[in-house]
Formats: structure tokens, C-alpha cells, sequence
């Protein structure tokens, strides 16, 4: 073939293909290969065992191939064969290697003639070989036997199509010679997929079994239905030799006679039979290797570059030397403080670009869900002004108060203070459940290891868990024990009262909340639509945009009540509805509207505004036809005494709250979050050495080592794949590719024939 290095290029592939299989990725790299099509009975299975000159296919009626079968053949001195899956165990005997096809395929699909992508991989070593690699797939049928499922021929097809769509592999279309060519299974199938004919060999088999009188003589010759690789045929063993044991090296005796003696094969007959047809097929998978090898060396570059981070810490790794262990045990240590540290403070290498994680979920819950647990604390202004009221007339007694009393103020504001617990305690939870995540994703890939560090490192959490609960609990405590009403930003009474008053005198366009909200209607009336909302004490209005030019509709707030609806089954919003307790309807004909937000803190925001409108959820309807009294409106007076408290709570709840939300970041981040690394970084070595000895904690983990050393596999034959064809040169001479056939001349009643055999497909 000109070089050797083109010698060694099945062997190349052969090592690819058994690197990949055995972890699994074998389709990842569409090496170059011979997929084997054809009908069943169509004589495959003689063909391979013809190469090998060894009866080890397995035999029978239906379906007898139900896996794919990788055919790897090596030239060698000695005869055995190797199956991937019993690494390290030879078979001589090829009738062992029959009964291991068939228990192997069992193992995957059953013993129902069920099929399987999964395949099979068998290496033959024999000095009655070519190098060559071929894949044997099961044969098409049309009929489901036995337990098959009903689709058995569209699962068959399917799987076939996984190899022979690729570009890299080569189609071996084996048809009987009894059967019309037009309607030939293996030809249809690779017309589908390769239909200018550059990867289909054509293989005509029982050439001995056709009609007297008749031929294959047009086919052989390439005249009928063409193809640019041609046609080779072979003479099989009848199912009378197989039965009777006749020896395959009399078969290729017989096979070479048959042709050199039929008048009408005489003349070609040194391009037929099952030797040339070996030879042929390695010098066309060698060149077509060769013709792939830019684009399969660009592929494995990538693969390479792609192993390498993941090999790095293996590349020298000895399992039992002690110091490695130490070094190891140190340096993963070392890399969990490193990686821990980068998820809090970010970094810029390993981005993750789906989802919030470490320090920026962190970041979230101090700056989003933090304060909006706070604002959710404001929900229900109707109890609030409940509380207000009747802790002015519980201060005042029997007297009629002519002044609003600052005792009730302090009572609302204590109150209100000691609410702030809960969303307190909730922060320092929401921030504890990300660190134990963080700390379970930075940990290394020994389980022993693991398993302590996660275990030291989250009761360390834990603990700092329950002193920053306490000095977060002070903090309220702090601010419970003295209301300063003379703080800067304290609106202080007199604003309070002139407030009440504005308010008083305009309350119906005080506008308590803008935004976006999309009204979900149904297809039939316009369907889902983005609307600009403004919320009053009195209305609820909604524009074309926010410039509020274009009001397409203003709804009075009188008697609306809100009511949870369920997220639709096809739809990402959450949402809410509006409805007229009064049974009238809310918006043209509709008796309530829906209002959707991207997401449930939204929702519970804009109900938190429609609180404040004086706009209940629908569960308060009952409890207030049980207090009725609760409804009657205050006098005047108390209105304003009431009001004017509820400013003055506002004004100081304000401060209060911008108080914590400064420093519930800061606390927890100086006793938990950096405790933590400073924990990590100085004092987890010194916990791990005292838990176990570092032997038992560097223990690896049989995955472990089995994906280490399939890594280091893939690695090496990926880089021995490289330097071979680096070395091989690319001047190599190799036997072109046959022009296109010239099929004008040919019969309109072939072609037509082809056509209807097409078209049944």
C-alpha cells in the first residue's frame, strides 16, 4: 500500500473503537467503519465466518443478530479471538465464542428476540486474515416473530440508520442473488442514505442457487442498477454444509471453482469470491480512513484537549504510594478552599451560565429575597389598622381621647419589630442550605474524603448557624429595648398628622403602585397581553405602555377581592385574579380577570400593593361576615388618630427595616460565611488528621478507579492516534474512487423497477 504506516491504520481504529465502547462514548467520534446490511437469510453471517474461515455466528430461525456486532480481524500469527466485555480471556474454541455472542446478547435484550443498540465487540486474531473492521447489524424484517414488538421493523431501521447515516461509514449491501435486485432491502436502504453511491459496496451471495438458464452476470458487471464501488460476488455454504459441518477452507475451494468454471463469471472471476472480496474491503477501508483523516484528526484534537483537565491528576498517579496519598490528601484540601472561596467572591474561570449559584445566590437572597421577606411582612394593612385602633381605645378607656396617644405608636411599632424575627431567621436559613450546597459541589472525587470533609465542614456550618441566629435575634432585641423617635429620618408627629390630612383630602389619586402585568384572556377574545398597570386607593387602570398616554381601561376598586389561581399547565407565569363579589362582571364580559407575573415574589407583591387598596383575598369574605362590627366605620377623629399612627409606624417600621437589611448581610457574612473559609483554610487538615488516617480517607472508590483508568485509556489511544497519523504520509498512494456510472443507456423497465421498490418503502 505504499507506506507503513497505512498498514497500521485499521489496527488505529480498532483501538479507538474499543477506548470508546468501554466508556461508553462510542458515538461521539464517527469513526471509519463497514456497517453490514441486508435482509435476513440475505447470508451475512456466511460472509464474516467465510473471512474468519470459523463457524462462530450464532444460527436459527427469525432474528439471530440482535445486537450489533463489532468484527475487528486481526492478522496474526496465532488463531483466537477476544471479546471487549471478558477483557483478559482468549477463546480458542469458536464455539465458545458462538455460545458468548448469544449469552452476551441475552444479557442486554432477553431471550425474546428483542433488539438492542448496544453493541458487541469481538477482536479475531488469525493468520487467515486481513486487518479489517466491520460491523455486522441485525437483518430487516417485515414481520414481527414470537415475544418481537409489533414496530420490530421500524426498530430495526432505526438502528441501522444510527451507523450508516454517517459520512464515515461505509455500506456493505449484501443481497441474494435469487431475489430481484430492485427489490433488494440492503440497496434501498443505502440509496436512502448515500444516493450518489460514494460508501456503498454491493455483495451479491448465493450466486449457486439461481434458476437454471438464468444469472447475475449484468449485475457482477455493473451494468444493472450500478454502483461506484461495483458489486463482488460470493458462493456461501448451503444450510446442508453448515448442518453437516463442511469445512470453510473446502467452501473457498468450492467458491473459487464455481467461478472459474461457470460459463458467464469465468472472465471476472479473479474479481469475485470471498477473498478478493477481504481484499477488497481492507484496501477500501484503509483509503477511506486515510480520505477521513483531516476531519478525524481535528476531531480527536478536540477530544484530546477536551480529556485533558480531566486526566491532569492522573497523568503520574500511583494508588499505593503513601506519599502521593499525603501530597493528594493536601493539595484537594488546598483546591476545596480555593474553589470554596471563588464560589462565594466569583470568579471568572467555570462560569455558570444557567443558574444563580454560590456567592451570587448569596448576593440574591441579602439584596432580593431578604427585603422582600420584609415587605411581605405589610401584607395585611386592614389588621394592622385593626390593631391601631383598638390600641388607641384600649390607651384611652372610657375617656373620649382628643389627642392621639405616642403609646399606642410604641405598642405597633414593638409589635411590628418582633415580626421581623421570622424573615430574619428565614435569611440565615436560605444562606446555611446554599453553603452545604456549595460545600457538596467543591468537594474532590474520593468518597471517604468526601464524606468527612462534608461532614466536618457542615457541623462547623451548623454551629455557626446558631451563634449568628443569636446575635441576629440581639439585633431585634437591640432594637426593641429604645424607639428612637429622634432619628434623622423619623417623619416625627407633625409631619405625620399633615400627611394624614393630604391623604385624607386626596386619597382617591393617591397611586400606590406602576408596573407590568399581562392580562390573561383567552385566545377566542385576543388572547394573553402586556399591559402598563397603575394601582390607586380607588382604581386599578392599565395603559398601552409606561408613558400612561393610552388608558385602554380604568376598574373601580369597589367590592373587588382577590383569588389565588393555578399556573396553567403550557404557561411559565404565576397568577392571580380579580373578581366582583357582587356576581357583576369586572371587565367587558368577563365576571373576573386574570393577572400574570413572571414570577411568585411578584405575585405576592402585587397582592401586598392590592392590600393597601383596601382589595382582600377572598378568604377574608368569611371572616368578615363572622365580625361584622369590624367593618363599621371609625368616627372622623379616630380615622385620623389612626392614620396618623399609621405614618408614624411607617415612618419608623422604614427605618427599622433599612437598619436590618444593612446589617443582616454583615452579620452573616462576618460569623458564618468568612468564619467558614478561615475555618476551611487553616483548621480542616488538622480535623481530617484526627477523624481517620489519610490511607483510609484517600481510599478511591471502584468507579473511581475504573473511570481512571478508562480516562488514561482514552487519553493514550487518543494520543497514539495523533502521532500515527502525524506519521503517515499523505502522498500514500491509494486506488481512487470509480467515476459516477454512466446509467442513461440503461432499460426504462429496471429503472422503473427500482422506482415501485422504492416507493413501497
Amino acid at each position: 500500500m505504499g507506506n507503513r504506516g497505512m498498514e497500521d491504520l485499521i489496527p488505529l481504529i480498532n483501538k479507538l473503537q474499543d477506548a470508546f465502547s468501554s466508556i461508553g462514548q462510542s458515538c461521539n467520534l464517527d469513526l471509519p467503519q463497514i456497517a453490514v446490511v441486508g435482509g435476513q437469510s440475505a447470508g451475512k453471517s456466511s460472509v464474516l465466518e467465510n473471512f474468519v474461515g470459523r463457524d462462530f455466528l450464532p444460527r436459527g430461525n427469525g432474528i439471530v443478530t440482535r445486537r450489533p456486532l463489532i468484527l475487528q480481524l486481526v492478522n496474526s500469527k496465532a488463531e483466537y479471538a477476544e471479546f471487549l466485555h471478558c477483557k483478559g480471556r482468549k477463546f480458542v474454541d469458536f464455539e465458545e465464542v458462538r455460545l458468548e455472542i448469544e449469552a452476551e446478547t441475552d444479557r442486554i435484550t432477553g431471550s425474546n428476540k428483542g433488539i438492542s443498540p448496544i453493541p458487541i465487540n469481538l477482536r479475531v486474531y488469525s493468520p487467515n486474515v486481513l486487518n479489517l473492521t466491520l460491523i455486522d447489524l441485525p437483518g430487516m424484517t417485515k414481520v414481527a416473530v414470537g415475544d418481537q414488538p409489533h414496530d420490530i421493523e421500524h426498530q430495526i431501521r432505526d438502528m441501522l440508520m444510527q451507523f450508516i447515516t454517517k459520512e464515515s461509514c461505509l455500506v456493505l449491501a449484501v443481497t441474494p442473488a435469487n431475489m430481484d435486485l430492485a427489490n433488494s432491502d440492503a440497496l434501498k436502504i443505502a440509496k436512502e442514505v448515500d444516493p450518489q453511491g460514494l460508501r456503498t459496496i454491493g455483495v451479491i451471495t448465493k450466486l449457486d442457487l439461481m434458476d437454471e438458464g438464468t444469472d447475475a452476470r449484468d449485475i457482477l458487471e455493473n451494468k444493472l442498477l450500478p454502483l461506484r464501488r461495483g458489486y463482488i460476488g460470493v458462493v456461501n455454504r448451503s444450510q446442508k454444509d453448515i448442518d453437516g459441518k463442511k469445512d470453510i477452507r473446502a467452501a473457498l475451494a468450492a467458491e473459487r471453482k464455481f467461478f472459474l468454471s461457470h460459463p458467464a463469471y469465468r472472465h471476472i472471476a479473479e474479481r469475485m469470491g470471498t477473498p478478493h472480496l477481504q481484499k477488497t474491503l481492507n484496501q477500501q477501508l484503509t483509503n477511506h480512513i486515510r480520505d477521513t483523516l483531516p476531519g478525524l484528526r481535528s476531531k480527536l484534537q478536540s477530544q484530546l484537549l477536551s480529556l485533558e483537565k480531566e486526566v491532569e491528576e492522573y497523568k503520574n498517579f500511583r494508588p499505593d504510594d503513601p506519599t502521593r496519598k499525603t501530597k493528594a490528601l493536601l493539595q484537594m484540601v488546598q483546591q476545596f478552599g480555593v474553589d470554596f472561596e471563588k464560589c462565594i467572591e466569583g470568579s471568572g474561570d467555570q462560569v455558570d451560565t444557567s443558574n444563580l449559584s454560590g456567592g451570587a445566590k448569596i448576593n440574591r437572597i441579602f439584596h432580593e429575597r431578604f427585603p422582600f421577606e420584609l415587605v411581605k411582612m405589610e401584607f395585611d394593612e386592614k389588621e394592622l389598622r385593626k390593631e391601631i385602633s383598638y390600641a388607641i381605645k384600649n390607651i384611652h378607656g372610657v375617656r373620649t381621647g382628643l389627642f392621639t396617644p405616642d403609646m399606642a405608636f410604641e405598642a405597633i411599632v414593638k409589635k411590628q419589630v418582633i415580626k421581623l424575627k421570622d424573615p430574619c431567621l428565614k435569611c440565615v436559613d436560605l444562606v446555611v442550605t446554599e453553603l452545604v450546597t456549595l460545600i457538596r459541589k467543591s468537594l474532590g472525587s474520593y468518597p471517604r474524603l468526601r464524606e468527612e470533609t462534608e461532614r466536618i465542614v457542615t457541623t462547623y456550618v451548623r454551629e455557626r448557624d446558631s451563634k449568628t441566629k443569636d446575635q441576629v435575634l440581639l439585633l431585634i432585641d437591640i432594637e426593641l429595648s429604645y424607639i428612637n423617635t429622634n432619628h434623622e429620618d423619623f417623619i416625627g408627629f407633625a409631619n405625620a398628622q399633615q400627611r394624614t390630612l393630604s391623604q385624607l383630602l386626596d386619597s382617591r389619586v393617591q397611586v400606590i403602585r406602576r408596573g407590568w402585568l399581562t392580562i390573561n384572556i383567552s385566545i377566542m377574545k385576543g388572547g394573553s397581553k402586556d399591559y402598563w398597570f397603575v394601582l390607586t386607593a380607588e382604581s386599578l387602570s392599565w395603559y398601552k405602555d409606561e408613558e400612561e398616554k393610552e388608558k385602554k381601561y380604568m376598574l373601580p376598586l369597589d367590592n373587588l377581592k382577590l383569588r389565588d389561581v393555578e399556573k396553567g399547565f403550557m404557561s411559565s407565569k404565576h397568577v392571580f385574579a380579580i373578581f366582583n363579589t357582587e356576581q357583576r362582571n369586572v371587565y367587558k364580559d368577563l365576571r373576573q380577570i386574570e393577572l400574570a407575573c413572571d414570577t411568585q415574589e411578584d405575585v405576592d407583591s402585587w397582592k401586598a400593593s392590592f392590600l393597601r387598596a383596601g382589595v382582600y383575598p377572598e378568604k377574608d369574605q368569611s371572616e368578615d361576615a363572622m365580625n361584622p362590627s369590624d367593618t363599621v366605620s371609625m368616627d372622623p377623629q379616630l380615622e385620623r388618630q389612626v392614620e396618623t399612627i399609621r405614618n408614624l409606624v411607617d415612618s419608623y417600621i422604614g427605618i427599622v427595616n433599612k437598619s436590618i437589611r444593612d446589617l443582616m448581610p454583615k452579620t452573616i457574612m462576618h460569623l458564618m460565611i468568612n468564619s467558614a473559609k478561615d475555618f476551611i483554610h487553616s483548621e480542616l487538615l488538622a480535623y481530617l488528621y484526627s477523624a481517620a488516617d489519610q490511607g483510609s480517607l484517600m481510599e478511591e472508590s471502584a468507579e473511581q478507579a475504573q473511570r481512571r483508568d478508562e480516562m488514561l485509556r482514552m487519553y493514550h489511544a487518543l494520543k497514539e492516534a495523533l502521532v500515527l497519523i502525524g506519521d503517515i504520509s499523505t502522498t500514500t498512494v491509494s486506488v481512487p474512487l470509480p467515476p459516477p456510472v454512466d446509467d442513461s443507456n440503461l432499460g426504462s423497465a429496471y429503472l422503473c423497477e427500482l422506482y415501485v421498490g422504492q416507493q413501497r418503502r
